[in-house]
């Protein structure tokens, strides 16, 4: 996404909450986002507090990065904030999940509580369009050759792409060039430029880059095809079973009051069925999907059980636990 294009959806994100800003409020409220401000998550994250805000009278939300780590560092501080209702974190799934297991923290999860999930990314491979690779099968054939014939870009080891793309590896049992960049923007200027063959990315990185004819969407990995990239195949076409979005929702410190747990769902709830809020976010490369908390954390445990057979026999990042997501 351009820089222009960044801002008019920040400015446009904020106007959404600003209705009702000059209302008295009778409860403070920290969101943590594990990731440095201007971020892509960070602005999905300011995006869905400023609407949060709108659908919640009388909560005054205020946002506080926390990066490192990969995001674990704001995890970590979240699970050891005092469950009273003032400090919620901004998460997201897979990413949650790969930092119990690459930042040995398994019981992470019993310590936090997920409210709800309310935006879905889909991570998609593209190509450079002046040359680009036919398919995500074409790469898997020609790696089966040479593997080192496609490299393939992704964001840091552990980040949802990434993981996606050792999940696809995994499945071809073929020893894919998979090449980590120290951002999703880093991997989307590589394969801009053509120095490498194809990447892994969230859409959200690329589909300015897809609309405006520089890259090709050459695969989405889903069981169907996605809205916004209609013709684009999925993987499930190609009899390679892989499905990969990314969730981002609301969490809180676990033992936070039933009531006050009761009321953001709610909230988070009326922001996925915000007809204003999805009309901004669908052109970014995301889109509103509502996950009660108890349904995001079956798919949570669920990506848990993948991702530890994974780690197993492919662990993404080296034993001195170094690397970003």
């Amino acid at each position: 996404m351009t820089v222009t294009r960044r801002a008019g959806l920040l400015s446009a994100l904020a106007a959404i909450g600003a209705g009702r800003a000059a209302r008295a409020a009778d409860m403070a409220v920290t969101l943590l986002i594990g990731s440095p401000a201007g971020s892509a998550v960070d602005r999905t994250g300011r995006g869905a507090a400023a609407c949060l805000g709108e659908h919640l009278p009388g909560m005054a939300l205020s946002v506080r990065n926390l990066p490192g780590e990969a995001g674990w560092t704001m995890l970590a501080a979240l699970s050891q904030a005092p469950a009273d209702g003032a400090t919620i974190g901004w998460v997201s799934t897979p990413g949650l999940v790969a930092r119990m297991i690459d930042r040995r923290d398994p019981d992470l999860m019993q310590r936090l509580q997920l409210v709800g999930q309310v935006e879905r990314e889909p991570v998609v491979f593209v190509s450079p369009a002046r040359d680009p690779v036919d398919s995500v099968p074409d790469i898997i054939r020609r790696a089966a050759d040479d593997a080192d014939a496609v490299p393939l870009a992704t964001p840091p080891p552990g980040s949802p792409p990434h993981l996606t793309a050792l999940r696809l590896q995994a499945l071809a049992q073929t020893r894919l060039s998979i090449v980590t960049f120290p951002s999703s923007a880093a991997a989307a200027q590589a394969v801009l430029a053509g120095n490498v063959s194809a990447a892994a990315l969230g859409l959200s990185e690329v589909i300015d880059a897809i609309r405006d004819g520089n890259l090709a969407a050459i695969g989405v990995a889903a069981r169907r095809r996605f809205g916004l990239l209609p013709d684009t195949p999925v993987l499930n076409e190609a009899g390679i079973p892989l499905s990969a979005f990314i969730g981002r929702g609301i969490a809180v410190p676990a033992g936070t009051p039933i009531d006050v747990v009761a009321r953001l769902a709610d909230g988070l709830r009326a922001v996925a069925a915000d007809e204003a809020f999805q009309e901004v976010v669908r052109p970014s490369g995301y889109h509103l999907a509502w996950k009660d908390g108890a349904t995001w954390r079956a798919e949570a445990d669920a990506q848990r059980a993948v991702l530890t057979k994974l780690w197993e026999t492919d662990p993404w990042l080296s034993s001195s636990g170094a690397g970003a997501g």
